[in-house]
């Protein structure tokens, strides 16, 4: 089955007049629908604000050149946006998950996620996919009717479960969380709105998770190459990167340096895009759904990559571990990262006073749980520059992170 390229709808589509709602009931939108409202609002949060000082790999010091959460959270948006519309999704529903998908990641990456997953270990870690829903259900305080921002089902739905189900039918946890459980955070709120754990999520938050491995991959590339961390010959030895730098030398045999790694990016995104629009046409024509809920419980996911460029995604990564997340110099610097954010609990543990008012208040001291997570959302929500600000008014020392 060949997938249209316009804009039809398809019947497999999220609906926004068929929305399951919101937890708090609102009054229609004049001017948007449900999903657009849902992208308005997470474009409008604190949270969302935040990103464009918070580590994507490189902390701000790099230069201005490289990714930040925000610039990256951009991109994955563009991308889910063209895919949903190749594949007759809800853009605006994939837009609105690739907006808030990074909403609950801390300062300085997956280095502050560490720092603060080891910090809460007795209080059920920290996942910043768990953070993002509190975010958008409790912890942004806009609204006079309600914390969080009300989003739909959903939005919250696909937020939750992008990369796949949670727990089987029986409740119990699968894939990344088999391990430790599902985060108490999810499975609180999901007795407040069942947000149907052990199913996929709808076609568009397959298609966000998706786009942001697309954008990881491309624009991962494109900061490594521009820090020097390794060379355009280096990643060639990736069998699908060496395939396109061939073509592009064999078209363009004088092009400059910059050019060749810019076509390069610019060709890797395309072939993955029209990659995951061939398999999914494949998926789709097997499938045969003919609702938004056939797809949810549908025995895979149904938007992916083939066999084949599901390889090309494993191979860049396993290039990029070691040559650009595992490199010494990334390394130092995440280390200093991670040590500012122990630092900073382990002094608001000691001083939850320090803490700013609106932060202190409400919590039982006695509750050392309670008191540990507050801490850790006030620390989740500071973006790298605030972190390092804070950890010099209680320390002696504040490593530069360079």
């Amino acid at each position: 089955m060949a997938i249209e390229t316009g804009r039809a709808r398809a019947a497999y589509a999220a609906d926004p007049a068929l929305s399951r709602g919101r937890r708090w009931p609102e009054p229609a939108s004049p001017t948007r629908n449900a999903f657009r409202r849902d992208c308005d609002r997470i474009i409008h949060s604190s949270a969302f604000r935040r990103l464009a000082h918070k580590t994507q790999v490189f902390v701000y010091h790099e230069g201005d050149h490289y990714r930040t959460r925000l610039t990256h959270t951009l991109e994955v948006a563009q991308i889910a946006r063209s895919l949903a519309r190749a594949l007759g999704c809800d853009e605006d529903l994939a837009e609105a998950l690739a907006l808030a998908h990074d909403l609950g990641h801390p300062p300085f990456g997956h280095a502050g996620e560490r720092a603060l997953d080891q910090a809460l270990s007795h209080f059920g870690g920290f996942d910043h996919n768990a953070q993002a829903l509190r975010i958008v259900t409790d912890l942004e305080r806009r609204y006079a009717a309600f914390d969080g921002l009300n989003l739909t089902w959903e939005t919250l739905e696909g937020l939750v479960k992008h990369n796949g189900p949670l727990t089987d039918r029986a409740g119990q946890a699968v894939a990344r969380y088999r391990e430790r459980g599902v985060p108490a955070a999810i499975l609180a709120y999901a007795q407040i709105q069942d947000l149907e754990l052990w199913s996929f999520a709808g076609a568009e938050a397959q298609v966000a998770a998706l786009s942001d491995d697309i954008a990881y991959d491309a624009h991962d590339i494109d900061d490594g190459l521009r820090a020097d961390l390794f060379t355009l010959a280096d990643i060639a030895t990736v069998g699908i990167i060496g395939d396109i730098v061939r073509e592009i030398d064999a078209q363009f045999p004088t092009l400059d340096s910059a050019h060749r790694v810019h076509e390069t990016v610019r060709h890797l995104i395309t072939r993955m895009i029209e990659d995951v629009i061939a398999e999914t046409g494949r998926r789709v024509a097997a499938l045969k759904p003919g609702s938004a809920a056939d797809v949810r419980h549908g025995l895979q996911a149904m938007v992916a990559f083939s066999p084949a460029m599901e390889k090309a995604d494993a191979d860049i990564k396993g290039f990029l571990r070691p040559h650009m997340y595992r490199h010494v110099r990334v390394m130092r610097v995440m280390d200093d990262a991670e040590r500012v954010v122990r630092d900073l609990f382990g002094h608001y543990v000691k001083s939850f006073a320090d803490l700013p008012a609106e932060w202190s208040q409400g919590i039982d001291l006695a509750d050392e749980s309670a008191r540990a997570r507050r801490i850790a959302d006030y620390i989740a929500g500071m973006t790298d520059r605030y972190a390092l600000i804070e950890h010099a008014k209680y320390f002696k020392a504040t490593p530069e992170l360079r």
